[in-house]
């Protein structure tokens, strides 16, 4: 039984893509502009305070569902932020990352043979998510530029409809989602009695436009999940703290999937989280987003004198660029050879989208790198036609 229920769920996934060109980075010395981390410090505020609990011996389980300094600093957080009343012992779970956060929330409200839509391209993790849960991914364009298709949106949703997952800002096009735009998933979602799961988890990384809840609109905090986490706004990618806030009749469903999944977050690791969440002010936002707006600005001239073309995103750390003038390869293929021969590793592009074909003309770079590490990939991309050839080399026969 076991492993005929491994094999029928697991059917076709395929190994991250994404670790995997970290791993061939590593092997090449490449410089990874694959992988999401940064190789900068954390605030010394999250550090030293994640360093005192482990020498006050707050080392063993925290409460299932989140050490309560850091839920009480979360519900504080999202009444000052976004003015949105949540309770800290009802609404709120922590998580070992917002990629368990995904997980256990579909678990928990998705059931076999419905239907989840997903708005692509998409981090890499949702589609397997929805078929883990039985139900059956629906895939919508979202354009890294232009507004959403809101027929094609529409016509996506049925009666089947349990879920649509919204991540704004986006990873991989790093679109930021307008309020318009938002207010018509919303009325989707009222309209089919459909739940908005969303992924902010980039949230404070933002350059245009603003950031803004889903679950502030009109009648959507009761059919809301909102998922975010410490990785990308306090560069601890390791630490794998997630939250989760939800209402009451779901985070009851959530917290039992968690239990059983991970039982808790690192609990040391919390109190470091929940101290950047208390002492942590404007100013830091500020700079986080002020510091990315330079390194986007860096990487995206880069790419764009070597060919690619592309477009600055208006959140989140990552270029989606098209490749199409360096070469005709396969995303795959070209991938590969600019790491391994260039040295510098993107995340080929059909790994975010339903069918690979859409994605074949597609790289993905992250920029939450030092300055110093973007000046040198975007010195070796100058360098990419001489190192691949002029001509535009096509894909293996």
């Amino acid at each position: 039984m076991t492993d005929h229920l491994t094999a029928r769920r697991t059917h076709g996934f395929t190994e991250s893509v994404i670790r995997a060109m970290t791993r061939l980075a590593t092997e090449h010395g490449a410089i990874n502009l694959a992988q999401g981390f940064p190789n900068f410090p954390a605030p010394e505020v999250v550090k030293e305070a994640a360093r005192r609990a482990i020498a006050d011996d707050v080392n063993q389980y925290a409460i299932t569902w989140g050490a309560r300094r850091l839920r009480v600093a979360l519900a504080a957080k999202y009444a000052t932020w976004y003015g949105m009343d949540v309770d800290p012992e009802r609404e709120i779970t922590v998580t070992c990352g917002a990629t368990e956060a995904m997980a256990s929330v579909l678990l928990a409200t998705v059931d076999p043979g419905d239907e989840v839509i997903v708005l692509e391209p998409y981090y890499e993790n949702y589609g397997p998510d929805a078929v883990l849960c039985g139900a059956q991914p629906v895939f919508v364009p979202l354009a890294p530029a232009g507004p959403i298709d809101l027929d094609r949106l529409a016509a996506a949703f049925s009666p089947r409809t349990r879920a649509i997952i919204v991540n704004t800002p986006n990873n991989p096009t790093g679109r930021v989602l307008s309020s318009d735009e938002l207010a018509a998933i919303a009325a989707l979602c009222r309209r089919f009695d459909a739940l908005a799961i969303t992924d902010e988890i980039y949230e404070h990384i933002v350059y245009e436009g603003t950031h803004r809840p889903l679950a502030t609109f009109p009648e959507m905090r009761e059919r809301t999940v909102t998922v975010s986490g410490a990785s990308k706004t306090f560069s601890v990618t390791g630490w794998r703290v997630g939250t989760i806030v939800a209402p009451a009749a779901l985070t009851d469903a959530v917290r039992k999937v968690h239990d059983f999944l991970t039982v808790g977050a690192p609990a040391p690791l919390q109190e470091g989280v929940a101290a950047g969440l208390e002492q942590l002010g404007p100013a830091f936002y500020h700079e986080l987003a002020a510091s990315y707006r330079r390194r986007r600005d860096l990487l995206v001239g880069g790419l764009q004198a070597a060919g690619f073309a592309c477009a600055p995103p208006q959140g989140a750390y990552y270029v989606l660029a098209d490749f199409s003038a360096l070469s005709e390869e396969a995303d795959d293929a070209f991938a590969r050879r600019l790491t391994a021969e260039v040295g510098v590793a993107p995340v080929p592009g059909s790994s975010f989208y339903s069918r690979p074909e859409l994605g074949r003309r597609l790289v993905r770079f992250a920029f939450c790198k030092t300055d110093d590490v973007l000046h040198e990939a975007v010195t070796r991309l100058g360098a990419l036609r001489a190192r691949l050839g002029t001509d535009r080399r096509p894909s293996p026969s």
